[in-house]
């Protein structure tokens, strides 16, 4: 890109799909480096090497087959008949924090609602999982600085297992992809908030609502937790308003213009409306959740047909387990 004289506006591609927004040079200087979400990565990579050791499949008799990847001795993979993802065991992930009702609401283990994000499945699972969040998260985290992308994260990982816990009582959860639609949805109310100092917002809108509408279908396949990921993308799309509005066009430069030019507001109305509408509903769902949660409360009984939103039965599988 080209350099820009100090007090004028520039264009930044986005990562919203072809999408535009007008950024001063002086924002353009203050650009952040990533290493949060790379820490993620490394993060979640290094508790999958754990799992693995903790795991231990030669250490133990296994009926539907012999460990895969066997010369990797301690760290191989249990049965694919068992795990077709190349991970560990199933007790194993709920011996490192898997999310689980019974132990969340009746053992006090709460502290499950947040490890569970850490955790993967498998291999396959770790890989789809980081590779999405280098490609999506590193952008963000470049845009809007380690703190605010920090914040969604983990958040947005809280969220989807708050209502995955509320809605799937009977299975253990484990994965980052709460988290990840929860950085989806962040981009989602972001180009709504600041839809003003967008251009190409149509086709860049248009672009991120089919990429979670795929994702989200895909996750009404059997073994996937789209509960997590529902829940996950509501929170993100909140906080994207209480976190990610970003002051109007002609803000920064305010000083450098005659009086008659000048902008008098940070934000514009619409921007302050959706603020207090995002906080408020962020607020008033995660009391409500949690509330429900540790009451016991079992969601599907108050939402007979939200099971339909996590899987959907066909004559190729079932939904039952």
């Amino acid at each position: 890109m080209a350099d820009v004289e100090p007090g004028t506006a520039a264009k930044r591609q986005a990562s919203g799909g072809g999408a535009y927004y007008y950024e001063t040079a002086e924002e353009e200087e203050r650009a952040w480096v990533p290493w949060l979400v790379p820490g993620f990565v490394l993060a979640c990579v290094g508790v999958f090497v754990a799992e693995m050791y903790v795991n231990n499949c030669p250490a133990h008799p296994h009926p539907l087959g012999s460990c895969v990847a066997g010369f990797l001795h301690r760290f191989s993979f249990q049965p694919t008949r068992q795990n077709p993802l190349l991970g560990p065991s199933s007790s194993t992930l709920e011996k490192m924090g898997a999310l689980e009702w019974n132990r969340v609401v009746h053992q006090n283990q709460g502290w499950r609602l947040l490890s569970c994000v850490w955790l993967h499945a498998g291999l396959v699972h770790l890989i789809v999982n980081m590779l999405s969040l280098i490609f999506v998260g590193i952008r963000l985290e470049q845009q809007f600085g380690f703190v605010r992308i920090g914040t969604v994260y983990i958040l947005s990982g809280f969220g989807g297992a708050v209502l995955s816990a509320l809605l799937l009582r009977n299975n253990i959860s484990v994965g980052a992809s709460g988290a990840l639609f929860g950085l989806l949805g962040s981009m989602l109310s972001e180009l709504v908030i600041n839809w003003a100092i967008y251009s190409n917002r149509i086709a860049a809108l248009l672009t991120l609502i089919l990429i979670i509408i795929i994702n989200l279908v895909i996750g009404l396949f059997p073994s996937v937790d789209n509960f997590a990921h529902i829940g996950g993308f509501l929170s993100g799309f909140l906080l994207g308003f209480v976190l990610l509005i970003r002051p109007q066009f002609g803000w920064m430069e305010r000083h450098d213009l005659p009086p008659s030019a000048q902008v008098t507001s940070k934000y514009k109305a619409y921007q302050c409306v959706l603020w207090v509408l995002g906080l408020i509903l962020l607020i008033a769902g995660f009391a409500v959740g949690l509330i429900m949660l540790f009451r016991g409360v079992n969601g599907n009984d108050h939402c007979h047909w939200c099971h339909y939103l996590n899987c959907v039965p066909t004559s190729s599988w079932s939904c039952e387990n």
